[in-house]
């Protein structure tokens, strides 16, 4: 019986938070299963609670040094490209660029990409407030992002917060954003939420949502799959 082929080396920055590490941890085994390929997965774990001390603070530069950290422990190790499973950390994205030589799979990138495959428009995002205010980092130039209301922020933020750190939410909060979801729909005539927060993704799928919903964790684990396995990227070690 002939061997499965190995995926190229990939290095996931994990731990922010915790729970959507584990979803694209299954979700990468689970796809090269489905491919006959062995996935070679190195995961560096950093600290969520230090990472989202750094975005409050405002100290991009020292997200980028943190972050370039858990990169050169992925280079070392022998991954040839790497990601990092959250959206908040990515506003030290061009920071982090410049610090490092491994390539990243940028989940801006790959949802923006997705979002405009799908000729949507008008839109709106769930996730941290950081993510909520940051119309994704300038990655949708000519997409209008709606902003929610104040309170509304709030609200999901909170909530996603609780979810990155617990895994969990409550039923009520579940529901709640869901309303919140179609409220935005109805009220502001927004085409999509972008589930902009992989830990919504231990809730909430673009199935079951309640809205129209677009996953960004979902087509960055397929980015991801497909580089692991694509068979002219990276050279093969001895």
């Amino acid at each position: 019986m002939e061997d499965m082929r190995e995926s190229h080396h990939f290095g996931l920055i994990g731990g922010l938070g915790v729970g959507a590490t584990v979803l694209y941890y299954e979700g990468i085994a689970n796809a090269c299963a489905a491919r006959d390929i062995v996935p070679r997965l190195t995961i560096a774990h950093a600290n969520a609670p230090t990472a989202l001390r750094l975005v409050e603070t405002g100290s991009i530069d020292g997200l980028a040094d943190y972050l370039a950290g858990f990169a050169r422990e992925l280079q070392t190790a022998g991954a040839a490209f790497a990601a990092i499973p959250a959206i908040t950390p990515h506003i030290c994205r061009t920071e982090l660029k410049t610090r490092i030589n491994l390539p990243l799979i940028d989940i801006l990138d790959v949802t923006a990409r997705h979002i405009r495959k799908l000729k949507l428009t008008t839109i709106a995002l769930f996730g941290t407030k950081f993510t909520i205010a940051s119309s994704l980092f300038g990655a949708l130039d000519g997409v209008d992002i709606v902003p929610p209301r104040d309170t509304e922020v709030e609200e999901v933020h909170r909530i996603y917060l609780e979810l990155a750190q617990k895994g969990r939410c409550s039923p009520a909060d579940a529901e709640r954003l869901r309303e919140i979801g179609a409220t935005l729909c109805r009220r502001d005539s927004v085409e999509a939420i972008v589930l902009a927060g992989t830990d919504l993704n231990l809730i909430f799928n673009e199935a079951n949502a309640g809205f129209p919903a677009i996953d960004c964790a979902a087509a960055h684990i397929a980015a991801i799959v497909e580089e692991m396995c694509a068979t002219d990227r990276y050279p093969r070690a001895a």
